[in-house]
């Protein structure tokens, strides 16, 4: 069942291995110019693993939502262009020593990986969206 935009529904997004969550998040983040993060009173909400500070992102406000609860609750999701994405938060992520959790849910815990890679991934997807 995929929600009125034909993007699957979290629940089957829940059901994706990493390389398909991984891509659907790419795809989805330059088809829309923007990337999702959780804040609160004290700005972007940071996520500990075992090695890394996290930044947890999303490809849409309703999956950013759907995992802003119990403690998260508070959260409010917000977008950040692509454009902003580039310039700001991949140097200051790097600068920062900070990794990237991508699509973290309540039943997985994201994929980890580093602002560099990710901003890879990113500009390799939009030049091949830009030649189409």
């Amino acid at each position: 069942m995929s929600n009125e935009s034909g993007n699957p529904s979290l629940e089957q997004l829940q059901k994706y291995n990493e390389e398909q969550l991984y891509s659907f998040f790419i795809a989805e983040s330059v088809t829309n110019e923007q990337i999702w993060i959780l804040t609160d009173e004290y700005g972007c909400v940071m996520l500990n693993t075992d090695d890394e500070d996290c930044v947890p992102v999303w490809p849409s406000e309703e999956l950013a939502q759907a995992w802003a609860t119990e403690e998260w609750s508070e959260c409010k999701p917000e977008a950040i262009s692509l454009s902003v994405w580039h310039k700001r938060w991949t140097p200051g992520l790097e600068e920062d020593g900070f990794a990237v959790v991508i699509c973290p849910f309540e039943s997985q815990d994201g994929i980890v990986t580093y602002a560099e890679e990710l901003e890879k991934a990113l500009q390799k997807k939009a030049a091949k969206l830009a030649r189409k």
